[in-house]
């Protein structure tokens, strides 16, 4: 049974990451009405996961969000708004917020609780059963495999301005649309993880030049 998880960065041990990812989440919009509230008891990153590639583009997020954080040089309300900003590939708060965070389209969510020294109460457990009980979903593993099945290629392309192929990516495209009929679907999964993976590493630098 898929659990949340627990992940220390490297160099922020004081700040464990406590992550679940839901599918076909049932109260979306009353999470992103906690969220408009400002009610501390929902203080996480929620997360739209059809615009989430691998959990390293999640992560990647984090980590400049904490470090962020701790240089006092947040642009956002917390660490957590400030890691669905961090998402963006541009510096415009409010459109970050539409595209990666909540929105009545939402049906799978990646909620992150990153603790701090400040707040210990804030545990594996406290944090689990807060998840479990207030995010009507299905917990399933926060993984690439997982993430990979939901996340809307296409669209990411479009939020990233990433629009062109490789001329050996597209001439591999044509190829297999060629010869679709003698593909089978373990082979098409498998070209499709390589392009996320190629996508990531677009995401990931476009992600770190940011305001930079």
């Amino acid at each position: 049974m898929a659990s949340m998880q627990l992940i220390t960065l490297s160099h922020l041990p004081a700040n464990p990451l406590y992550i679940g990812y839901f599918r076909n989440v049932q109260n979306v919009s009353f999470l992103r009405d906690q969220l408009l509230t400002g009610n501390p008891d929902y203080e996480y990153a929620f997360v739209d996961a059809s615009a989430i590639l691998s959990a390293q583009h999640v992560l990647a997020a984090c980590f400049r969000a904490i470090n962020d954080l701790n240089a006092g040089r947040l642009r956002t309300r917390n660490v957590h708004s400030e890691t669905v900003f961090s998402l963006s590939p541009n510096n415009n708060i409010a459109e970050s917020f539409r595209r990666f965070g909540l929105a009545d389209k939402t049906k799978h969510v990646i909620a992150i609780k990153v603790g701090m020294p400040t707040t210990p109460n804030v545990t594996e457990q406290t944090v689990r059963q807060h998840m479990t009980t207030n995010i009507r979903g299905t917990l399933v593993a926060f993984s690439d495999a997982a993430l990979s099945e939901t996340c809307d290629v296409a669209s990411i392309r479009k939020l990233y301005k990433i629009t062109d192929l490789r001329p050996d990516q597209a001439k591999s495209r044509k190829h297999q649309k060629q010869n679709n009929d003698d593909i089978n679907h373990q082979a098409t999964s498998e070209k499709n993880i390589d392009e996320i993976r190629e996508l990531e590493s677009v995401v990931l630098g476009t992600m770190a030049l940011k305001g930079s």
